[in-house]
């Protein structure tokens, strides 16, 4: 899978892109990870990006030519369209199956916002889907793109060890995980529930659904409502 990110901060995004599960899996070449800065793509000697927008109103907007200028350019190295992002308060809120649809893709391009925004008309004309991280107002798209690669990443074969590092992760199976210890056995005075001492795997495999049961009706109700509707 090839993931591209159109971004005014780079760096910021490389930083992050080269750490853990994901710097790995970019050294391996199980996936394809580029950033690209939209102020190399300005025809501006001062490489400006922004002006004021039309009608007034407060902030700057981010021109729809040099971001176009970058999409036509990935476009060309791929030989064909990705399936193009942006990343707004204005999308269908991030989820897990919109995390796993992602990952089925060959490729896919995320457009970070800044300033106020950007112009729209770029957006008419080449942004397949809106997607947003919760409804909260943050400086740029940044921090929201490196989520949607880390969820989308997590879900490529091969990136972790097996199948089962994700799907008995929370929300995955549209349950929260079931609580998780390791040594020492006694610590402060708590103790280590004595199933998972036990060496009975069919009880310890039992004490885990409930438990995981358990924790999404306390913690999330409205999950727990959904995932009993859909087990009916």
């Amino acid at each position: 899978m090839r993931i591209d990110i159109v971004t005014l901060f780079p760096e910021m995004c490389e930083y992050v892109l080269g750490e853990s599960i994901i710097g790995r899996a970019r050294d391996s070449g199980i996936a394809e990870l580029y950033c690209h800065n939209i102020r190399d793509y300005t025809a501006d000697k001062h490489r400006r990006v922004d002006d004021y927008p039309y009608g007034g109103g407060l902030g700057m907007l981010i021109k729809a030519e040099p971001i176009a200028n970058c999409f036509e350019a990935i476009i060309r190295q791929q030989g064909k369209r990705p399936h193009f992002i942006y990343m707004s308060p204005q999308g269908r809120v991030l989820s897990q199956q919109i995390a796993v649809n992602y990952a089925q893709r060959e490729s896919i391009t995320i457009l970070c916002g800044h300033y106020e925004g950007v112009d729209e008309r770029l957006l008419d004309a080449y942004i397949d889907d809106e997607v947003s991280i919760g409804d909260y107002v943050l400086t740029g798209g940044e921090l929201p793109a490196l989520v949607l690669v880390d969820a989308v990443m997590r879900m490529i074969p091969g990136v972790l060890a097996e199948n089962t590092s994700f799907e008995e992760e929370s929300i995955f199976n549209g349950l929260l995980e079931y609580p998780q210890y390791t040594r020492p056995e006694e610590w402060q005075g708590r103790k280590v529930p004595s199933v998972l001492l036990s060496g009975n795997h069919a009880q310890i495999q039992k004490w885990c659904r409930e438990q995981s049961l358990i924790r999404t009706e306390e913690k999330r109700p409205d999950l727990y409502a959904y995932y009993a509707k859909e087990v009916k």
